[in-house]
């Protein structure tokens, strides 16, 4: 298994964006497992024939995005999306119950509030 990143130069898409894209949907499938250790920024920008600064971005954009977690100096490794996902998603429903009670809300009308939201989202699928 192995790390398939391929950067077309004449893209409308930035170089990071097709990096971090593929990186993400690599992840997201299984292709990479978590705890895979990605390359080096330094050592994957020269094999990509990119800039250093251009890797480092992507990078940065996938630990935001919970993809990877970087490890100091041990590297740059897949992240549970499992773990970051429920977490942003908890990180949410904090921020959502305490807007909703400094609105003055109720449980029952904050509730009836997500409920309806999560209606509507899903049935856009």
């Amino acid at each position: 298994m192995a790390l398939q990143i391929t950067v077309h130069p004449d893209s409308a898409t930035a170089p990071f964006e097709q990096v971090r894209a593929q990186i993400a949907e690599q992840a997201r499938s299984g292709a990479l497992p978590v705890g895979y250790r990605l390359p080096t920024v330094r050592g994957f920008a020269e094999e990509l024939g990119l800039a250093a600064n251009t890797v480092a971005k992507a990078y940065r954009a996938l630990e935001a995005d919970g993809v990877v977690e970087t490890r100091g100096r041990n590297g740059t490794f897949v992240a549970a999306a499992g773990d970051a996902a429920a977490r942003e998603a908890a990180e949410a429903a904090v921020a959502y119950a305490r807007r909703a009670h400094r609105l003055g809300l109720d449980r029952t009308a904050a509730l009836g509030a997500v409920q309806d939201a999560l209606r509507a989202v899903y049935e856009e699928r």
